[in-house]
């Protein structure tokens, strides 16, 4: 029994699938049925059965699983602090995360890590609902939602705000606004609470109650761009707008929320180096970007 087939045994048998078992090895899903039947050969029974749900570990599976693990946990011990040098970094990585974050942060961000892992590729993944680890839809995922446990490395990234913004018109042809009781009779743009980026995330609707109809997106862009047209008054991360002759802060700093953005990826790809190469940089761009995101 070799160890290279206990890799591939052990990326079967944490995403079920022989597509997402090749992604993460960097090799095609035939290759890793071949070593799958191979270490089926040396350990003299089947591993796994094929279901509608993808492969689940049979008995015996299961009993080698935790033998693979223990093997596997002790290579990582001794190669904990060995990183990969630039050149040998490729293959694919797949980001997730928020339509703000997506398009506030990152893109300077990519064209960064582009030069200084040239062979990489980043799948950036962006959903208007929050992105899940546990059903490997991303690699690394950047969020607003900090699980209170799984198996995930989680590191803060940046604490943002958000505020009340309307564009000057909007604000030229309505009522004045000086306190809170005054919005009752504004229009508001805000998220379709069932499709917002998060759970916790503040909707206009928390702080009154309106009889005028509002407009509701599943996108954060399209909420932006509504309320630099004149539509009415959103909820918005300050970094992406406050810097606008489009956008008026509403009532100052008497509304404000503060969101924290987290980044996490599943604990057994931190082996992997091109995985372990984007994780690194991501935390390592946090200090040059905090100042300007709590502003």
């Amino acid at each position: 029994m070799e160890w290279d087939d206990l890799r591939f045994f052990l990326e079967l048998a944490r995403t079920r699938t022989l597509t997402e078992a090749a992604r993460r090895l960097d090799v095609k899903h035939t290759t890793v049925s071949r070593r799958i039947q191979r270490l089926e050969v040396a350990v003299g029974a089947p591993l796994f059965t094929r279901t509608q749900s993808g492969h689940d570990l049979t008995r015996r599976g299961r009993n080698l699983l935790a033998e693979a693990q223990a093997i596997e946990d002790l290579f990582l011990s001794i190669d904990e602090e060995q990183t990969a040098p630039v050149q040998s970094v490729s293959g694919i990585v797949r980001v997730g995360c928020t339509e703000g974050y997506g398009v506030g942060v990152l893109p300077s961000d990519l064209a960064e890590l582009r030069r200084q892992h040239p062979n990489l590729r980043v799948d950036l993944i962006i959903q208007p609902r929050p992105i899940l680890l546990a059903r490997n839809e991303a690699d690394i995922v950047i969020t607003i939602d900090r699980p209170e446990r799984g198996p995930y490395l989680i590191t803060k990234l940046y604490d943002y705000a958000l505020r009340l913004y309307a564009a000057p018109a909007y604000l030229a042809a309505h009522a004045p606004i000086k306190r809170l009781a005054d919005l009752r009779d504004h229009h508001f743009v805000s998220y379709i609470e069932e499709s917002g980026p998060a759970k916790g995330m503040p909707v206009i609707w928390d702080l009154v109650q309106s009889g005028n109809p509002g407009i509701r997106s599943t996108s954060l862009f399209s909420q932006i761009a509504i309320v630099a047209a004149g539509g009415g008054i959103a909820i918005l991360p300050s970094y992406l707008v406050k810097d606008s002759k489009d956008f008026c802060p509403v009532l100052g700093s008497e509304v404000s929320f503060q969101r924290t953005y987290w980044v996490m990826m599943p604990v057994e790809l931190k082996r992997i180096a091109r995985v372990q190469a984007v994780w690194q940089f991501l935390k390592r761009t946090t200090r040059e970007q905090r100042q300007r995101l709590m502003v």
